[in-house]
């Protein structure tokens, strides 16, 4: 499993994942910071990564596209600082992992993750 971080989150989540063996990129060490998020999409898609965003507009391009893929871990908290929502991200990998390798929104926050199966409808 690898996860492709946004530019809307800290480079710095690549390290911080690395040291749980979560292999882990960030956006801008392979595109450009003004890349459509369909752009991104598309990369994560074609290379079997997961999206990691702070963007809901990630959730918007999977229900407008009705696409498979790439799942998608949506952090809808206020610090999304690396340190503090680390735990948030390590519990919903490990608890919907199968489900992330086959296609899915989740959406966090403090209290609870919501997930969906892909595709939207």
């Amino acid at each position: 499993m690898k996860l492709l971080i946004d530019m809307n989150l800290s480079p710095n989540w690549v390290a911080v994942l690395a040291q749980d063996g979560i292999d882990a990129v960030h956006w801008s060490t392979i595109g450009t910071a003004t890349a459509p998020d369909r752009e991104i999409m598309a990369w994560a898609k074609t290379r079997g990564c997961i999206v990691l965003t702070h963007d809901l507009d990630f959730g918007a391009i999977l229900a407008a596209t009705e696409a498979e893929s790439p799942s998608v871990i949506q952090l809808r908290i206020q610090d999304i600082a690396p340190e503090q929502s680390k735990y948030l991200v390590l519990d919903v990998i490990a608890r919907f992992r199968t489900e992330l390798e086959n296609g899915v929104l989740i959406s966090v926050d403090e209290n609870r993750a919501r997930i969906r199966l892909l595709p939207l409808r």
